[in-house]
């Protein structure tokens, strides 16, 4: 009697499998979506903020690892790079708008937080984990930017500066490491309606609903988290350079459809 013939094996291994992530600014809003969204495609991820009270309870679902990182802070950013033994995908998520004011009335205070953590908090962690991310023979560099780094408009000009700075940058490091098996994508979300955004950067709860009121289905984190994991787990010789995501209700940033 012949030995019965086992089919093989139809199931592939996750895209994530074996590979470590890093998502910034995990604590809420798109890195809170992201870092739920990597670990669902079976990326090992490292949630990171300074909020490790939140970290930890959405750690503690997902399967990743909390830990605590100021990305304006040097110390704390090097401690956290000493801690890693393995990157394979950094999402530079950390930032935020904090004022909405002209440039006549500038708050060089807030100009200053909004590059610190847009600008530089996002170029101390990506050359603090640049060397794991070459170690790693593959790795990708996302930078969470937006269509305010693209074109600017009227009101809160130090976040539209500050964005324009993370295009830049995400712009100069693709070029510097064209000859490395390291993938540098920008993802530019429009109009995305989160706890957090518009309430930081008007600080009135009545302003921050003005934002997406008539706005029938902006864009949520969800959506952001979506295109991040579609780019991380592309076929290592294809680079989306930027993706450009909006509502549909938004056909420009300074064209929104609104529902009256």
């Amino acid at each position: 009697m012949s030995s019965p013939v086992i089919p093989p094996s139809t199931s592939e291994p996750s895209a994530g499998a074996g590979r470590v992530a890093v998502v910034t600014g995990a604590s809420s809003g798109i890195g809170a979506a992201t870092a739920e969204r990597l670990a669902a495609e079976g990326f090992d991820v490292v949630l990171a903020a300074r909020r490790l009270d939140r970290l930890t309870e959405l750690a503690d679902r997902i399967g990743g690892r909390a830990v605590e990182l100021d990305v304006t802070d040097a110390t704390s950013v090097a401690a956290f790079a000493a801690g890693l033994d393995r990157v394979d995908v950094l999402v530079n998520n950390a930032g935020g708008a904090f004022d909405a004011n002209p440039v006549a009335d500038a708050d060089l205070d807030s100009w200053q937080r909004t590059y610190d953590v847009n600008v530089l908090g996002t170029v101390r962690v990506t050359k603090a984990l640049l060397p794991a991310l070459r170690a790693a023979g593959g790795g990708d560099v996302v930078f969470v930017g937006s269509t305010a780094g693209l074109v600017s408009y009227e009101g809160g000009a130090s976040y539209t500066a500050a964005k324009h700075g993370v295009h830049t940058l995400a712009e100069t490091l693709r070029l510097e490491l064209v000859a490395e098996p390291v993938r540098v994508v920008e993802i530019a979300p429009g109009m995305v309606k989160t706890e957090e955004f518009s309430l930081n950067r008007t600080r009135s709860q009545e302003k921050a609903d003005a934002v997406y009121r008539g706005v029938s289905e902006p864009l949520v984190a969800a959506d952001v988290a979506d295109c991040i994991a579609w780019t991380v787990t592309r076929p290592r010789h294809v680079n989306v350079d930027l993706l450009v995501v909006r509502p549909r209700a938004q056909a420009a940033q300074h064209k929104v459809h609104r529902e009256p």
